[in-house]
């Protein structure tokens, strides 16, 4: 009886369904445990059903095609003649089925694609083979058939849902989740927003990798849809990003040192521990030599190990032992795509791997003695600021000052064996270019990755890494050769790949779609002065927050840096940068942004620097144990998520008496006419009001009438209670006066 109900029910439940398509004979039906997808012979998209409660996932009524063959011109004569020279589409308009492999037609073109298709548990796997091609076959034109730059392998026109998730390449609301994802990583990966639907796509595309390029479509209930993609990845072989993301690592502030050595190691720890950090991130100066002594991005590449790990690689071993050993997980910040100026690989004599930029042919011989620099290509879009006038011919750069744009094209002021490297003649018609100079400060330039290079360098990544860290920091990772869409994922990916041990995570400066399995967090903003700390914390991580929630991850609201008071920062908020003495890093800085963190399910990371020094060190090691406490214990209930949303009002975690949390708002009250260095909160608490009150660089004493007349001893902070109205206790502080 139980039986027949459950089937009635499910009955009723797709008889009320949004799937409305009746299946052909000749359709192309793909099922898997979770969801049907149907193509029908003419190649459109059909219908794709999720199959445990129904849902229709399509939006057809455009009619495009699931698959097609893109040419830079049209190929046969015929075609040629009728058609202009253009880059040219041709859609799919006949697919049939053959055993594990989809037969693809198009349009005009006489070559099809061959499809291999597996209906797995949890996805849809497509991979481009081969192709077949036509009657004419090979012997009409003596070329490489097929005559094809991209092949789109898998386009799903999903209806317009609540949520899109650009970095996964997912739509989905509580419905319905579908994802078009890359099962390698040279697959291109797509979107479209049309009219009222928005089309998810992968290519294969001839520069990348045509044969052998694979997508997989992943469909599922929103409650579900993770579970699939975990079984996705471990079928595809693929880093686990779903696991990561269940993982409570994830959520955890990252305490980060660009000098932590087995000298000062239990230094850190204690700091660390103190300020209830779970995580220490090291810059690769921790461990590694600059080369020449440069720590910058000049000396990034060479990865070898610092003159004070006396035993090598066991020293290091060691140290990341005893920080284990405390309870704290060691990571590994790195700059995978940086090659320094002052490494090996850049002089004497530079590395033919090194990314140009533009590629030019020498004109006429040059020889040593130097002189302007011929070439046969228009120079016109060359760099023209100072630093990036680099070009590389063979092993020697030469630095010039201009360049013509009308024949002859020559470049100007050309100076030979620019950064120390070795002089030689170069021959008419070698080839050489521009240097992919970095833009961050032109100390280093950029990994050609379609060489061996990014796998050299990460195999010394690697060697540090294996010896116990736990996860990674990938900075500067949009510096790669294009197309960046691929490169960015993959010069991380290529590094992931050496690691004996996969790290638990990996976040980076840049994402590209096939890193969302090991990058499970992303984009931690550069540092903010005191200053527009706040404002900045609202207009960019807060911002993210909920762009990165849908595509089922968080990110990190930091970098933030320790400032001292009276220190001298620039203010990025305005142009021309303002210029101030500051006011230093502050209690109430790092819990308004911790909070806002908080309320996101996302850390922060702290640049320690000159923490020991700042007279409110313990403090501001206070408000980060609290509240990642409160994250550990999952303390926060949703409404209180809620308000710490907000952009204006600041709250703040009270300890009380039985060592019990309180979130209560607070209200920063003005500084009062006769003192410059204190800074004050005011909150209610048990019909009372409270002002949290603290010396900003030092200690002072500080005459106040809360009601009576009182001096405070006021350095770290501390509580002042009265049972004066708001309005009373304000006016009554706004007359506080240091003695």
């Amino acid at each position: 009886m139980k039986t027949l109900v459950a089937a009635l029910a499910f009955a009723s439940m797709l008889a009320g369904c949004t799937s409305t398509y009746k299946i052909q004979s000749d359709d192309i039906v793909l099922e898997n445990e979770r969801a049907r997808f149907v193509i029908g012979a003419d190649g459109k998209a059909k219908s794709l059903v999720v199959k445990e409660t129904g849902e229709e996932m399509l939006d057809a009524s455009e009619g495009r095609a699931v698959f097609s063959a893109t040419q830079d011109r049209p190929f046969n004569n015929e075609i040629k003649l009728v058609f202009p020279h253009f880059e040219t589409t041709y859609n799919a308009n006949r697919i049939r089925r053959e055993g594990e492999f989809l037969i693809v037609g198009f349009e005009l073109i006489s070559y099809s694609a061959k499809i291999r298709v597996k209906e797995a548990k949890n996805h849809f796997l497509f991979e481009l083979v081969d192709f077949v091609l036509g009657p004419k076959g090979t012997d009409h034109l003596k070329m490489t058939y097929p005559p094809v730059t991209k092949v789109r392998i898998l386009e799903v026109p999903f209806k317009e849902r609540c949520n899109f998730g650009e970095w996964l390449n997912v739509v989905w609301d509580d419905k319905g989740v579908g994802a078009v994802i890359a099962g390698e990583p040279y697959t291109w990966i797509g979107s479209e927003k049309r009219f009222g639907n928005r089309h998810l796509y992968a290519d294969a595309r001839k520069d990348l990798k045509l044969r052998g390029a694979k997508a997989a479509l992943v469909v599922d209930t929103r409650e579900k849809f993770m579970d699939s993609m975990d079984a996705t990845e471990r079928a595809l072989g693929l880093p686990l990003g779903a696991q990561s993301r269940r993982s409570d690592d994830l959520n955890r502030s990252v305490y980060w040192h660009s000098n932590v050595t087995p000298k000062n190691v239990d230094e850190h720890i204690a700091l660390a521990k103190k300020g209830g950090f779970k995580m220490m991130l090291l810059y690769y100066s921790s461990c590694c030599k600059g080369a020449k002594g440069d720590f910058g991005y000049g000396g990034i590449a060479d990865y070898e190990l610092r003159d004070e790990y006396v035993n090598g690689y066991e020293s290091l071993k060691e140290m990341l032992g005893k920080i284990k050993a405390a309870g704290i997980t060691p990571g590994l910040h790195v700059l995978q795509t940086f090659i320094g100026f002052k490494t090996r690989y850049v002089t004497p004599v530079a590395d033919p791997r090194l990314n140009l930029t533009q590629h030019f042919t020498l004109a006429k011989p040059l020889a040593l003695e130097g002189g302007d620099l011929y070439v046969q290509e228009d120079p016109s879009n060359c760099p023209t600021n100072t630093e990036s006038r680099v070009l590389k011919f063979g092993g020697e750069l030469l630095s010039y000052e201009g360049f013509t744009v009308e024949r002859p094209y020559k470049f100007t002021g050309v100076k030979r064996g620019y950064l120390e490297t070795k002089v030689v003649p170069h021959a008419r018609g070698v080839i050489g270019g521009i240097l992919d100079v970095c833009e961050y400060g032109a100390h280093s330039c950029y990994i050609d990755q379609d060489t061996d290079l990014q796998d050299e360098v990460a195999e010394r990544i690697a060697r540090v890494y294996n010896c116990g860290f736990e996860f990674m920091y990938n900075d500067g990772s949009e510096g790669v050769s294009y197309p960046p869409t691929i490169h960015v994922a993959n010069a991380q990916y290529r590094v992931w790949k050496k690691m004996d041990k996969k790290a638990k995570f990996m976040e980076g400066a840049a994402k590209g779609h096939f890193g969302w399995h090991f990058q499970s967090g992303a984009n931690a903003f550069d540092v903010f002065p005191p200053e527009i700390f706040k404002d900045m914390i609202v207009r960019w991580p807060q911002y993210e927050a909920p762009i990165m929630r849908k595509d089922f991850t968080r990110l990190n609201f930091g970098w933030w840096g320790v400032y001292m008071p009276g220190q001298t920062v620039h203010l990025r908020d305005k142009v021309p940068y303002r210029t101030v003495k500051s006011i230093g890093t502050q209690y109430d800085m790092w819990e308004f942004g911790t909070s806002r963190a908080a309320a996101w399910d996302c850390p922060m990371t702290i640049q320690i620097g000159r923490l020991k020094e700042h007279p409110r060190r313990d403090d501001l090691l206070e408000v980060v144990r609290r509240w990642e406490d409160v994250r550990a214990r999952k303390w926060l209930t949703p409404e209180q998520k809620e308000a710490l949303k907000s952009e204006t009002q600041e709250h703040h975690l009270y300890l009380n008496g039985k060592g019990e949390y309180e979130l209560l708002e607070m209200e920063m009250l003005p500084t009062p006419a006769k003192t410059a260095n204190v800074r004050a909160f005011i909150f209610e608490r048990g019909g009372k009001r409270m002002i949290a009150c603290w010396h900003t660089s030092g200690a002072a004493k500080l005459a106040v009438d809360l009601g009576k007349a009182q001096t405070v001893e006021l350095s770290k902070l501390r509580y002042l209670e009265t049972a004066l109205s708001l309005a009373d206790a304000k006016a009554a502080w706004a007359k506080a006066e240091e003695k």
